[in-house]
């Protein structure tokens, strides 16, 4: 009987299950709000006891926090396990586990013209490195280095870099930030509540994230210059990060909030602050940013982790 996988793209908000075969292609997708359960065993458990056909006997985990060990603590919400243990309560003979933006990046090559917006110009240098950043419950980041045998992916939790101020208005909000917060990490704005605390600072009104995208996205000007300036912070922020990476090959934006955006960033500020780092600001023009609008790219990924881990385990039969 041929082997099959579960994946799971589990976010500090959402969580995704799929099955794959053998081409780690995933089908059966659910996708959850984490909310609605007591604990991750239970979200994953009433996935499997709805399931028909074949159970899974491998399992492929993206997790919206580090990966260094046995145990896995998610970053923004207060679930954690053990991959051997949560392998075992599963019924599962392996359980891979990878940050979720490790998995974003593993998607990138996999992605089609309709999955993506492109913002600006740019074209992508073939072998060079792939920055895959973006806001959603925090600010993941991760790196591709395509090669001829395989490519390698770097895990990276840049969301957690300080934040710095160019402008006046942004002075502001990370003055309110700091005495609230104390030091000011990148994510604290770049994210779905990141963008609900620069409303709030801005304009003194409370909005969750996804109302002020739609009132933005419905012409709403309080709303459109709060999204402004969250898409401005974002474009510098990658920017210095496309430097760091000298990400020739590309950068591609993902996450909830960013796709939720994607329609905002070409009548953004956001590709010249991207762009305007000198003495690179011709370097950076060069580099081709795309939003991801693929509903599940994590599962995509995922996919592919599960895939290697069934070609392991078939050769050691």
């Amino acid at each position: 009987m041929a082997s099959m996988l579960l994946l799971a793209d589990i976010g500090g908000t959402t969580t995704r299950l799929a099955r794959a075969g053998a081409d780690g292609v995933p089908f059966d997708v659910r996708i959850e709000t984490n909310d609605s359960y007591a604990s991750l065993d239970e979200l994953v458990g009433a996935y499997l006891a709805g399931l028909g056909g074949v159970r899974p006997t491998l399992g492929a985990f993206a997790v919206a926090a580090p990966v260094d060990g046995e145990e896995v603590r998610l970053t923004n919400r207060d679930w954690r396990f053990s991959r051997a243990g949560f392998a075992r309560d599963l019924g599962l003979a392996e359980l891979a586990v990878v940050n979720d933006f490790v998995a974003l990046a593993h998607a990138v090559p996999l992605l089609k013209r309709e999955d993506l917006i492109e913002v600006g110009a740019g074209r992508a240098a073939p072998g060079e490195p792939v920055l895959v950043c973006g806001p959603g419950t925090g600010l993941g980041t991760a790196v591709l280095l395509p090669r001829p045998e395989g490519n390698i992916v770097l895990a990276s939790e840049a969301g957690h870099m300080r934040l710095g101020a160019v402008t006046t208005d942004e002075a502001r909000v990370i003055a309110h930030l700091v005495r609230d917060l104390g030091p000011v990490a990148v994510e604290h704005v770049l994210s779905g509540q990141g963008l609900a605390r620069l409303h709030r600072i801005l304009t003194g009104e409370s909005l969750a994230s996804q109302g002020i995208i739609k009132a933005a996205l419905h012409g709403q000007r309080s709303e459109r210059e709060t999204c402004d300036v969250f898409l401005r912070l974002l474009g510098r922020v990658l920017g210095d990060l496309a430097l760091a990476f000298d990400a020739r090959g590309g950068v591609f934006v993902a996450g909830g909030i960013g796709r939720a955006m994607a329609h905002m960033f070409a009548d953004s500020p956001f590709r010249a602050a991207f762009d305007d780092h000198p003495p690179y600001t011709d370097r950076l023009t060069l580099m081709p940013v795309h939003v991801v609008m693929h509903a599940t790219p994590g599962l995509l990924g995922a996919g592919q982790v599960g895939r290697a881990l069934l070609a392991k385990h078939e050769a050691g039969r």
